[in-house]
């Protein structure tokens, strides 16, 4: 899978945790917690739903590369290489 669809994959499921929030202005180099409310429940529901679809275990100890869209899309791509598009 492509970084750019990768990216789209994480925005579906920010608005499926967050339905309220704004995610048109959604900067990839700022850390989601200082652009949305989000909690501790909210990031184990990304890590979840990202175990669910694409079957891949994301240590604990990786989380910390979680934190933006770009560190994000960086961790998530080798892992989803041979994953097809959305």
């Amino acid at each position: 899978m492509a970084p750019a669809d990768i990216r789209r994959v994480i925005l579906g499921i920010l608005e499926r945790i967050a339905p309220d929030e704004d995610l048109s202005g959604l900067k990839d180099n700022v850390p989601f917690r200082e652009q949305m409310e989000l909690d501790s429940m909210d990031f184990l529901d990304i890590v979840m739903e990202l175990r669910k679809m694409y079957r891949i275990q994301i240590p604990e100890a990786d989380y910390p590369q979680l934190g933006t869209m770009d560190s994000t899309v960086t961790y998530l791509t080798p892992l989803l290489k041979d994953a097809p598009a959305p």
